[in-house]
């Protein structure tokens, strides 16, 4: 029988999951070799573009290895008919750990402290300044989807009050909703961001956000990078208007902002939320499993449109 083709316009990992995906199909690399494929396998961060699929008039699945939708045109998708999977659930932890990391990082200002070591400061008779303990603080959650859950019962489990905001309250949850992101900066002093991407959501952190935050709050980000205004984000570091901030998430990716990269206390990450062993190999599972039941017929295990509710949500 002769195998299928998938036009892979990104990795599965580890590498043992990529050698299954090339033992059951096979696998090409060059949209321009591409017309007849009915599967794309893609990534949050790359997606599939209005044009791509103009390119491909036999596509009928985009599997997506991830959780972000931002980059493919679903509009266009929709209009044809393709089916669009991600891997929901099975990242949400590894996030959720990232975002719970990058909060104490800041707040303990624990890449500033390595830094300092390393360059022979404290051997030299250097101090590091105060931190900022955050088991004391409550904390905000901007986007109650998946991830902001599972990261809002690790902040309790620590002892924290948590607050959320999303597009409605949600009735069967024990933290405090705020209904926009403003209300939600005012209450708390440690905002996760976890919100999905796209239009709906973009500088949804602006200024007036983060001047709501306040002068000892700390700003994480482990969504996608436009859902802040960086720009503001830069200028309240610089000014002292916010503690810190944690980022995982750039507009631009991997450039990042130089005037990011200047700002105090900011301690930045190459977009490694999902990056563990576990996670990976889960949601390279769940891409293999959405793509075999297309072949096979079957219905899709994590459709896009199934699981997907609101734009706050990841």
């Amino acid at each position: 029988m002769t195998r299928p083709r998938i036009l892979a316009l990104a990795e599965l990992k580890p590498q043992d999951m990529a050698d299954r995906l090339a033992a059951d199909y096979r696998v090409i690399r060059d949209i321009g070799d591409a017309a007849d494929v009915e599967a794309v396998l893609t990534a949050g961060n790359i997606g599939l573009s209005g044009a791509q699929m103009a390119r491909l008039p036999a596509l009928r699945l985009i599997a997506v290895n991830g959780v972000g939708v931002d980059a493919v045109d679903l509009a266009e998708a929709r209009r044809r008919g393709i089916a669009v999977t991600t891997t929901p659930d099975v990242l949400s932890l590894a996030v959720a750990e990232m975002a719970l990391g990058l909060a104490l990082a800041a707040g303990r200002r624990i890449a500033e402290g390595d830094r300092f070591v390393r360059a022979g400061q404290w051997s030299s008779g250097g101090k590091l300044g105060l931190g900022l303990s955050l088991l004391e603080r409550r904390a905000g959650i901007l986007g109650y989807g998946r991830i902001g859950r599972r990261l809002a019962d690790l902040l309790r489990g620590m002892g924290m009050e948590v607050l959320y905001t999303a597009r409605h309250e949600k009735p069967d949850t024990p933290d405090g909703f705020r209904p926009d992101a403003l209300a939600l900066a005012r209450d708390c002093a440690l905002l996760f961001v976890t919100a999905a991407g796209g239009e709906d959501t973009r500088g949804l952190v602006d200024a007036d956000v983060l001047a709501a935050l306040g002068s000892a709050g700390i700003l994480v980000n482990v969504a996608r990078g436009p859902v802040v205004d960086a720009g503001a984000l830069a200028a309240a570091l610089d000014a002292g208007a916010i503690a810190g901030a944690g980022l995982d998430v750039f507009d631009d990716e991997p450039n990042v902002p130089q005037a990011l990269l200047d700002a105090p206390n900011c301690v930045l990450t190459p977009h490694i939320g999902s990056a563990t062993a576990e996670a990976r190999r889960a949601m390279a599972q769940l891409v293999l499993d959405n793509i075999a039941a297309y072949f096979a017929g079957r219905p899709l295990p994590t459709p896009y449109e199934a699981w997907h509710a609101l734009p706050l949500h990841r």
